[in-house]
């Protein structure tokens, strides 16, 4: 863990100094800094308030885990306490830019803790898995090697880090419930979904999905009285609940409304559906443009005026910006789209559901090579290895990659094509390689140690 550490915060502090207010960074350090100076957790930029001059509104578009966490290294390092001050204030116009530091240092160093927390997680559950401590050796490498991959993305001030380490130790816990049965690791895992709702309100879905699979586990593969498996289902479901209900009940009691976020998920599904205007070519080409390294090579993903080129963020007549857009557009119009997003949704199903459940096959194709090139080997090593898994009989291999590829299949047909939100794959992926890879090794080694027939 000590040497991932090391390894992926040289990684993460190697890239370019960035401003904190590009790409989604000022969401969260808006937060952080509407907290400490007025108290108040808010919607950040989205709340329409110039914090730097009034008191914002309480808000629940964001959940507080990690504008908390950002909050944590302000108090803790002043310099960069300050970077985050001048950043929201410039973004206001109150200061110049210029003047503003490119300093995030005690975010960076943080981000490979969180890391390399989740590459031991990653490790040892494919221990577990498949009995081998060369596979946590092997799977903490390809694991390390794979959010290494990612160190620009890793190097902003974003949730990725703090999300992908919370779910690999609910992973365990949930692996070390399901293989023991225990009613401590049930309740363990109800804590840490808890802890990544608050981080990434995404994940809520897989509560119904693990309450499904610690029930199929407790009933076929480590069978137990269906009392003690109800009561380990209800313990987890207890944990999670009174971990995210104050969350809840602050939204209740300060915003007027029951949930855990409020606008999010509207907003990112009308981003969502521009992408059901792509073209038959965009279409087909995405499926080349994705796969790391093969993409790089077959398409010029700088230029702004490529076949390909309304998937690039920057572009001007992007899908993005066409996705947001028309949010803004809806926004200025109705103020809220929580109250209309079931019309929206319902208008665009009715004509193109079709075409929404087609487009994201090759959304999802697109977010499953989390690790870059590195999931060029783990990936076809993880479908084969699942298919061995398969064939012997070693059904936690599948069980433990469950919710990660469901989570693929939701932001395929919800999100888009970045492979920033299926971190999580790099857990499985590397833990079926990583056992296969050493299957194959001893194969052939004892083959070639195996007598030569006597002539």
């Amino acid at each position: 863990m000590l040497a991932a550490f090391v390894l992926l915060a040289g990684a993460i502090i190697a890239e370019p100094s960035r401003r904190l207010r590009d790409f989604d960074q000022s969401f969260y350090t808006t937060i952080a800094y509407d907290i400490e100076r007025h108290g108040v957790f808010s919607s950040g930029i989205f709340d329409g308030t110039d914090s730097t001059r009034d008191v914002p509104t309480p808000g629940m578009f964001f959940v507080p885990g990690y504008p908390l966490l950002v909050l944590a290294a302000m108090k803790a390092d002043s310099r960069f306490g300050e970077a985050v001050r001048c950043s929201v204030e410039a973004n206001h116009g109150l200061r110049d830019e210029a003047t503003c530091e490119d300093y995030a240092l005690p975010m960076h160093l943080v981000h490979a803790l969180l890391l390399a927390i989740a590459v031991f997680a990653f490790a040892r559950a494919a221990e577990l898995i498949f009995g081998s401590a060369r596979v946590f050796w092997l799977a903490g490498f390809l694991a390390t090697a794979s959010f290494a991959a990612h160190a620009a993305l890793l190097s902003f001030v974003m949730t990725e880090s703090m999300a992908v380490a919370l779910y690999s130790v609910l992973m365990l816990c949930a692996l070390l419930a399901w293989q023991t049965s225990r009613l401590r690791y049930f309740i363990v895992s109800g804590v840490l979904l808890g802890l990544l709702c608050l981080t990434r309100p995404s994940f809520v879905v897989l509560c119904p999905i693990l309450l499904v699979i610690g029930l199929l586990n407790g009933i076929w593969l480590t069978p137990k009285p269906a009392r003690q498996v109800l009561g380990a289902m209800l313990a987890f479901l207890v944990a999670f609940v009174a971990v995210v209900g104050p969350w809840i009940a602050r939204n209740q009691l300060s915003v007027g409304k029951l949930g855990l976020t409020e606008e999010y998920a509207a907003a990112v599904l009308i981003e969502r559906f521009a992408y059901n205007h792509m073209t038959v070519g965009e279409f087909i080409g995405l499926f080349p443009y994705c796969v790391p390294v093969v993409g790089d090579i077959a398409f010029d993903k700088e230029s702004v005026t490529g076949p390909m080129h309304r998937f690039l963020y920057y572009a001007p007549d992007s899908i993005f910006h066409l996705g947001r857009n028309h949010r803004d557009a809806l926004l200025e119009q109705y103020v809220h789209l929580d109250p209309i997003i079931s019309r929206i949704a319902m208008d665009e199903m009715r004509t193109s559901w079709w075409r929404h459940l087609l487009v994201s096959i090759p959304l999802g194709w697109c977010g499953m090579w989390a690790g870059r090139w590195w999931a060029l080997i783990t990936v076809p090593l993880f479908a084969a290895a699942s298919v061995r898994a398969t064939r012997k009989q070693r059904p936690y291999l599948l069980l433990y990659a469950a919710p990660a590829l469901m989570m693929l299949g939701l932001h395929g047909l919800l999100a888009n094509e970045s492979t920033r939100y299926n971190l999580a794959l790099i857990g499985p992926f590397c833990a079926g390689a990583a056992w296969l890879m050493i299957s194959l090794f001893e194969s052939v080694r004892s083959r070639l140690r195996a007598p030569s027939p006597a002539l």
